[in-house]
C-alpha cells in the first residue's frame, strides 16, 4: 500500500511538538523527514511560533539533521506583518510587542517598529517573546484601547517546552483582551493564510498538514481545504481527539512522524460502529465499546470513527477505560 509520503506531494509541518520540543528533536522525526524527502515529498515548516526568524529556525532544523532552507520556513510573524502592511502601507509605524522574529518580519514589509502607544502607531502587532513584560502588554493595551487596529501572530494559549507546558501567545493576548474588552485579528493557524503560503512555496497541489494540535493545525487544515495528519507527540491527548468536534477532526492519525512512511489507517464502517486493524468499536445502548487486539492506535482510530458517527453519544466511560487499559501496557505515548 502507498505511504502517506507517496499519496501527498508536500508536507506542511508544524514544528513545536511535531519536529522538535525545545532544543531536541522529537523521537523518530529526523529520520522520518529525511526518508519522506528522499521519497520525493516536499517539506515546508509552517509554524505559529513568531519569536524566531525563519533563518534561525532553518539553522536549528539543520542542526537536528532535518532538511530545511530559510525559504522553507513560514511563520505567523510573516503572516501578521503582511496583514499590517496591507492595512497601513509602507513606512507606517507599527507597535511591535514580540521578539526578533516579529521585528524582522515587520521591517521586511517596510514598516517602522515602535515600542510605545505614544509613538503614533497605525496598528499593534503582538507575538510571543519570553522577555515580554507587564510594560509591553500595557503599551499594547493603551494603543488598543485608543482604537488602534490589533493584529496577533497566533492565539496558542500554551506552548510545549523541554520542561513541560508553558503559557503561549494566546495567554498573553488574553491579558490585553481582559484589559480592553477587545479581540485581535489572528494571522496564524487556524487561519488558512499560513497553510496557503506553505503550499505556494512548495508548489504543492495535494499537500498534507501535519500537526499536534486540533485547534490550530487540524482546524487550519479544514479552513484551507487540506487533509491533515495528527501526531500524538505534543499538545493533544487521545481523550481530546476522541471528543473532537467535526471541524477539528484529522484525516489521518499516527503516533509520530513515522506515520508519513506508512499507509493511511483504513477504517471500515459497520451498522453499529467501526473497525481498524484488529480492533472493533461499536455503539451499544448509547455506550461506546472497544474490543480487540493489535496496534493501540488502530484501536483509537476505530473508536474515533464510531464516536464521531454518533455525535449524541453521552457515555464514553467504557471506551476510555478500555483504551487506557490496552494503550499503556503497549508503551504507546497516547
Amino acid at each position: 500500500m502507498t505511504s502517506l509520503a507517496g499519496l501527498y506531494d508536500a508536507a506542511l509541518l508544524d514544528l513545536d511538538g511535531v519536529v522538535y520540543v525545545g532544543p531536541r528533536a522529537v523521537e523518530h522525526a529526523t529520520e522520518s523527514l529525511v526518508r519522506a524527502g528522499e521519497a520525493g515529498m516536499r517539506l515546508a515548516y509552517v509554524t505559529n511560533n513568531s519569536f524566531r526568524t525563519p533563518r534561525t529556525v532553518a539553522e536549528h532544523l539543520r542542526e537536528l539533521g532535518v532538511p530545511a532552507a530559510e525559504e522553507d520556513v513560514v511563520t505567523s510573524a510573516q503572516a501578521a506583518a503582511r496583514l499590517a502592511a496591507e492595512r497601513c502601507g509602507p513606512g507606517a509605524r507599527a507597535l511591535v510587542i514580540g521578539g526578533e522574529g516579529l521585528l524582522s518580519a515587520v521591517r521586511a514589509r517596510g514598516l517602522v517598529p515602535v515600542r510605545s502607544a505614544d509613538d503614533g502607531p497605525c496598528c499593534v502587532v503582538q507575538g510571543f517573546a519570553p522577555s515580554l513584560s507587564w510594560r509591553d502588554l500595557a503599551e499594547a493595551g493603551y494603543a488598543v484601547g485608543r482604537g488602534v487596529p490589533w493584529i496577533a501572530t497566533n492565539a496558542d494559549r500554551d506552548a510545549p517546552t523541554a520542561r513541560g507546558t508553558a503559557p503561549g501567545n494566546g495567554a498573553l493576548i488574553g491579558v490585553v483582551e481582559a484589559a480592553t474588552g477587545l479581540v485581535p485579528t489572528v494571522a496564524g493557524k487556524p487561519s488558512a493564510a499560513l497553510l496557503h503560503d506553505g503550499a505556494t512555496r512548495t508548489g504543492a497541489r495535494h499537500p498534507l498538514m501535519i500537526g499536534d494540535r486540533l485547534d490550530t493545525d487540524v482546524q487550519g487544515a479544514h479552513c484551507a481545504g487540506y487533509d491533515s495528519l495528527l501526531v500524538l507527540t505534543g499538545a493533544t491527548t487521545w481523550q481530546e481527539l476522541l471528543m473532537a468536534p467535526a471541524h477539528r477532526r484529522p484525516t489521518h492519525l499516527a503516533a509520530d512522524l513515522r506515520g508519513l512512511l506508512a499507509p493511511a489507517r483504513a477504517v471500515a464502517r459497520h451498522p453499529d460502529g467501526s473497525s481498524c486493524g484488529g480492533w472493533r468499536a461499536s455503539v451499544r445502548d448509547r455506550e461506546l465499546l472497544v474490543e480487540g487486539d493489535g496496534d493501540p492506535y488502530d484501536a483509537l482510530w476505530a473508536a474515533c470513527s464510531a464516536a464521531w458517527a454518533a455525535p449524541e453519544l453521552p457515555g464514553m466511560t467504557k471506551a476510555l477505560a478500555v483504551l487506557d487499559r490496552y494503550v499503556r501496557p503497549l508503551g504507546a505515548d497516547v
